[in-house]
C-alpha cells in the first residue's frame, strides 16, 4: 500500500479529532467563552453543518476551476490549519463559531478529495482496502484522538488542544506536498463528468443505504451511556472502558471489512446490516443483562461504522470516484448520523423507554438491508480506473 494512503489516514485522524474534541472540554470552553454548555454543544453541530452543506458546494467550485486533487487538498488543509489556529486564539463565541463552520466545510471537501487521491494511487480492485485504511484514521479519532485532546486540555488548557490539532494538520500538509501524486489533468475529472454520475439511480440507492446504515448505528450508539447505566446497571465509572471496547471493535471491524470489501461488497453489506439489526434487537430485548449487552455493544462496533469501506467500494464501483461523488457521500453519511441520533432521542423523549433508540436502530437497519437486497446478484458496474471516464470503460466492455 502506498505511503500516501497512511498519510491520508493520519490527516483524517486530525480532522475527525477536531470535530469531536469539543465534547471532551465543554465546561472549560463554556467558562472561557462565557456561554452555556448547550451552546458549546452547538459547536459540534456547526462543524457538522459545514460538512453537510458547505463541503459539496466548495468541491463544486474546485471542480469548476479545474484544480487538480493534490493542489486542492493542500489548499484546503492550509485553510483548515488557519481556521483551527483562529479557534485556538478565540476570545468570543462568535469567532469560535465561525472557525468551526470553516473547518467543517474544509474537512468535508478534504474527505472527498482524499478518497479521490486514494483511488488514483491504487488499482481499482484495492480501493476498498485502501479506503478502509484511510478511514481507520476516523475510527482512531474516537478511540485515541478525543481522549488525547481531553488530557491535553486538562494538563495545558483547551487552547493547547486546538493548537495540537493545528500542528498535526500542518505536518500532514507538508508531508502530502512531498508524497502525493501530482494528479491527472483537470479534464479527466471535469465538473461535467462528475455531475453526469448523479444521473445514475444506483448511485443514489448506494447513498441511501449508507445513510441508513450510519443512521441505524448512531440511533443506538448515541444513547449507549444512559442505556448501559440506567437499564443494564453499569456504573458511570465503567463507561470509559465500555466505550473503549466499542471503539476498539470499530477499528477491528474496519480493517476486516476493508480486506473483504473489494471482492465481496454486497455479501459484506448484507451480512453486516443483518448482524447490526440483530444486535440492536437483542440489545433492546436483553438490556438488563450485562453480559448480553456488552456482547451486543461489541457486535454493533464490529458491524456499524466499519461498513464504510464496503459502502465506499460500492459507490466507487458505480460512479467515477472523483471528489464530488465522494464529498456528497460524506455529506449523506453525516445526514444519516444526525438523523439517526435525532430519531433515537425523539423516541426516548416521547416516553417509549430507555431501549427505544435501539429499536429505532433496528428499524433503520432493516430499512438499510431492504435497500440493498434488490441489487444483490445483479450486474455490478466496473469501477473507473484513474483517468478513464465511465463512457470509456463502457466502450471497453
Amino acid at each position: 500500500m502506498p505511503p500516501i494512503v497512511y498519510l491520508l489516514s493520519l490527516t483524517l485522524f486530525a480532522l475527525t479529532t477536531s470535530e469531536f474534541m469539543v465534547a471532551g472540554m465543554m465546561p472549560a470552553l463554556a467558562s472561557a467563552l462565557s456561554v452555556a454548555v448547550s451552546d458549546v454543544g452547538t459547536l459540534i453541530s456547526l462543524y457538522a453543518g459545514g460538512m453537510v452543506i458547505g463541503g459539496p458546494l466548495l468541491t463544486l467550485l474546485i471542480l469548476h476551476r479545474g484544480v487538480p486533487n493534490r493542489r486542492a487538498l493542500l489548499a484546503l488543509l492550509a485553510c483548515y490549519a488557519i481556521a483551527q489556529a483562529l479557534a485556538a486564539q478565540a476570545d468570543s463565541y462568535a469567532v469560535m463559531a465561525v472557525a468551526r463552520v470553516v473547518t467543517g466545510v474544509a474537512a468535508s471537501a478534504c474527505f472527498g478529495i482524499a478518497l479521490a487521491i486514494c483511488a488514483e494511487v491504487v488499482s481499482p480492485e484495492r480501493r476498498g482496502r485502501a479506503s478502509s485504511l484511510v478511514f481507520a484514521g476516523l475510527m482512531l479519532a474516537t478511540v485515541l484522538g478525543m481522549p488525547l485532546t481531553t488530557m491535553i486540555e486538562q494538563w495545558l488548557g483547551w487552547r493547547a488542544s486546538f493548537w495540537s490539532v493545528t500542528g498535526v494538520t500542518i505536518a500532514c500538509t507538508l508531508a502530502i506536498a512531498r508524497l502525493a501524486p501530482a494528479g491527472h489533468p483537470p479534464a479527466t475529472t471535469s465538473l461535467r463528468q462528475e455531475l453526469a454520475e448523479f444521473r445514475k439511480p444506483a448511485l443514489w440507492a448506494a447513498y441511501g443505504t449508507s445513510a441508513l446504515v450510519i443512521g441505524a448505528t448512531f440511533a443506538g450508539f448515541s444513547y449507549f451511556a444512559p442505556i448501559l447505566t440506567e437499564v443494564t446497571g453499569f456504573r458511570q465509572a465503567d463507561l470509559p472502558w465500555l466505550l473503549a471496547i466499542y471503539g476498539g471493535a470499530t477499528v477491528v471491524g474496519n480493517l476486516v471489512v476493508g480486506r473483504l470489501a473489494d471482492r465481496h461488497t454486497y455479501p459484506v453489506l448484507v451480512t453486516g446490516m443483518t448482524l447490526l439489526t440483530l444486535a440492536m434487537t437483542m440489545f433492546a430485548l436483553n438490556a438488563t443483562s450485562s453480559g448480553i449487552s456488552l456482547a451486543m455493544v461489541i457486535v454493533i462496533g464490529l458491524t456499524g461504522i466499519p461498513m464504510n469501506p464496503a459502502m465506499i467500494a460500492r459507490v466507487m464501483a458505480i460512479a467515477l470516484p472523483g471528489p464530488l461523488v465522494n464529498t456528497v457521500h460524506t455529506s449523506v453519511i453525516n445526514i444519516g448520523l444526525g438523523l439517526g441520533a435525532w430519531l433515537g432521542g425523539a423516541a426516548m423523549s416521547a416516553g417509549w423507554g430507555w431501549q427505544s433508540p435501539l429499536w429505532v436502530g433496528a428499524l433503520l437497519g432493516t430499512a438499510g438491508l431492504a435497500s440493498v437486497l434488490p441489487f444483490v446478484g445483479g450486474p455490478r458496474e466496473q469501477a473507473c480506473a484513474p483517468g478513464l471516464s465511465p463512457a470509456t470503460v463502457s466502450k471497453r466492455r
